[in-house]
C-alpha cells in the first residue's frame, strides 16, 4: 500500500515537473498575464476606493480588494488550463500518458496541480507587486506576520487546482479548443463576480448570495483576505475543507471521463 502511495506521488510530481518544464520558456506570458489583475487593483481599486461606496469595515478598500485581485490572477490562468490537455492529445502526449503505468487519478491530479506551477509563478509576481505598492505607494495594509504571507502559496495552489479540475472536466466533456475555451470564458467572470473577490456578499441580491455560497473562489478569497488582511483564520477549516471537497469531486469525475479525450 505504502509503495503505491509513493509510486502515485512520483507520478504526479512527474506531471507537474512537465509543466515547469514547460514554463521555463514562457517567462513573457507571465508577464503579461500578471499585468491584467494589477490593472483591476490600480484602475478599480483606486476609483472604487476614492468613491467609498462599498463599506469594507476597518480597511480601505484597495485592502480589501487585494486578495481578490490575487486570486483573479490565479483564476484566469487555471481556468483555462484544460486548452493544453486539448493540445497534449492532439500532440500524442496524452496518448503516452495514458498507456503509462499510473492510475487515472494521479494522473488528472498531477494536471491539476501542473496548474498550480503556474499559478505559483504569476501570484508571486502579482504578490511582490501589492506587497511594493503597500509601502506607502497605495493604501494598502497588509497582515504584517509574513509567515501568514507565505502561506498564501498553499491556497494559491489549492484555488489553481480546483480551477484546473473545473477546465479539464470540460475538456473531457466538449474535447476541442475552442468549446474549452468559450466555456472557460463563461465561467470566469460568473466566478469572479460572485465571490467576494470586489465587495462583501451581502451587497449582492439573494439568488446570488446563493450562488456565491456554491463558489468555490468565494472561499479561496476568504482564506487568502484572512492571511493577507485580517489574520482571523476562525474561518478557514470551512474553506479549507470546501476546497479540497471540490477538488475530489472534480478529480473523480475527471478520471472516470478521462478516456473520452482520446475518442
Amino acid at each position: 500500500m505504502l509503495s503505491r502511495l509513493k509510486r502515485e506521488i512520483y507520478n504526479i510530481l512527474t506531471i507537474v515537473e512537465l509543466e515547469a518544464r514547460r514554463l521555463r520558456h514562457d517567462y513573457a506570458d507571465i508577464a503579461v498575464r500578471s499585468a491584467q489583475p494589477i490593472v483591476w487593483l490600480l484602475v478599480f481599486g483606486t476609483i472604487m476606493s476614492q468613491r467609498a461606496v462599498i463599506p469594507t469595515g476597518d480597511v480601505s478598500y484597495l485592502t480589501f480588494v487585494a486578495p481578490g485581485v490575487l486570486a483573479q490572477a490565479v483564476l484566469f490562468v487555471a481556468i483555462f488550463f484544460g486548452i493544453m490537455l486539448v493540445w497534449d492529445r492532439d500532440s500524442g502526449n496524452l496518448a503516452k500518458l495514458l498507456v503509462a503505468p499510473a492510475s487515472r487519478i494521479s494522473l488528472v491530479l498531477g494536471k491539476c496541480f501542473s496548474a498550480s506551477v503556474r499559478a505559483i509563478a504569476q501570484a508571486v509576481v502579482v504578490l511582490t507587486i501589492i506587497i511594493i505598492l503597500s509601502f506607502g505607494i497605495l493604501d494598502i495594509q497588509l497582515f504584517s506576520n509574513p509567515i501568514y504571507i507565505l502561506l498564501t502559496i498553499p491556497v494559491v495552489i489549492l484555488i489553481s487546482a480546483v480551477a484546473a479540475g473545473i477546465s479539464i472536466l470540460f475538456a473531457t466533456i466538449f474535447r476541442t479548443r475552442e468549446r474549452v475555451m468559450g466555456f472557460g470564458q463563461l465561467l470566469t467572470l460568473p466566478l469572479f463576480f460572485t465571490s467576494s473577490a470586489l465587495y462583501p456578499i451581502t451587497w449582492m441580491p439573494w439568488y446570488l448570495q446563493w450562488f456565491a455560497k456554491i463558489n468555490p473562489l468565494t472561499y479561496g478569497v476568504d482564506l487568502l483576505r484572512g492571511l493577507m488582511v485580517t489574520g482571523d483564520l476562525s474561518g478557514a477549516p470551512l474553506d479549507f475543507a470546501v476546497l479540497v471537497g471540490y477538488l475530489i469531486v472534480l478529480v473523480l469525475a475527471c478520471s472516470a471521463l478521462f478516456r473520452r479525450m482520446m475518442e
